[in-house]
């Protein structure tokens, strides 16, 4: 019978894990956060998190994946709030009626990082397309998440926009099917060229061996947004005012300076940059 319903499935498999009942009611006073794996793999969340349930004794159930499959939760209705960075495809969730408000609440640019050696030239490239026509020009290697995450999408809207067919298949070429962390890892590994975000790719850096190449641009504007859901769609009761108190949470001033901050004793350089007004006026 499960095999007929995949979702489903996914859902007990995911209540399971996190200690949620079967019959699809979390426990009182918590949700379930579904959010790309970056921010996990940055430290953000750990970061901001605890002060959240203190306050509030909201208990945050993480599941961290790929923006694509936290966007299938949360149309499912097997999340309580989405936390993702794929502007389009959220969009799609809107206009669908599944999504009743998507709030961008930080932003970072990702990067193109690769070896210092550089084998494709491309820290001269004027432009992350050319950066990219250019390392396969040169035949060199390229590290893909494949996961339908949010940076997996914007790597093929880069390949498009420079021509190139996201879907063939290429010499060098590794897909991962994995997060951020473990991505860059096997790039590391192999002293290849990867998309990251600056976040996580900053707190893998030293372990990974590899530099920034890429400058900021347009084409690599990486938006964070909080979406909350219908809770009318679904069977499953969500947990709409936990959810909403977790949206007023990073959108308050004092933690948007707190997110504005993250980073800097460590990398001596911010992640991210915060889209709302923070404590300070700034």
């Amino acid at each position: 019978m499960l095999a007929r319903h995949p979702s489903l499935l996914l859902f007990l498999v995911i209540a399971t894990l996190i200690g949620v009942p079967s019959n699809g009611v979390a426990a009182e006073r918590s949700l379930i956060l579904a959010t790309t794996t970056s921010v996990r793999d940055s430290g953000l969340l750990d970061a901001l998190l605890p002060a959240f349930t203190e306050q509030t004794g909201v208990e945050v159930r993480v599941i961290a994946v790929g923006t694509g499959a936290a966007l299938r939760m949360g149309r499912e209705g097997n999340a309580d709030l989405l936390l993702t960075h794929a502007p389009a495809a959220e969009q799609a969730l809107i206009d669908d009626g599944v999504v009743t408000r998507r709030t961008p609440f930080m932003q970072n640019f990702f990067v193109i990082a690769g070896p210092a050696e550089d084998p494709a030239g491309i820290a001269e490239a004027p432009s992350p397309e050319d950066a990219v026509r250019r390392i396969f020009a040169a035949g060199a290697g390229w590290v893909s998440r494949s996961d339908d995450s949010g940076t997996h999408k914007r790597e093929k809207s880069l390949f498009r926009a420079a021509g190139l067919d996201p879907e063939a298949d290429r010499d060098g070429l590794v897909h991962t099917g994995s997060g951020m962390g473990l991505s860059l890892q096997v790039a590391g590994q192999r002293q290849t060229y990867i998309l990251s975000d600056i976040g996580t790719f900053l707190a893998f850096q030293k372990r990974v061996d590899l530099v920034v190449l890429s400058q900021p641009g347009p084409s690599l504007l990486n938006t964070y947004s909080i979406l909350q859901l219908d809770a009318d769609r679904f069977e499953r009761p969500l947990h709409g005012e936990e959810a909403r108190a977790l949206e007023a949470y990073l959108l308050d001033p004092a933690v948007q300076k707190a997110i504005g901050g993250f980073g800097m004793d460590k990398f001596g350089r911010a992640l991210f940059t915060p889209l709302h007004p923070t404590a300070d006026g700034s």
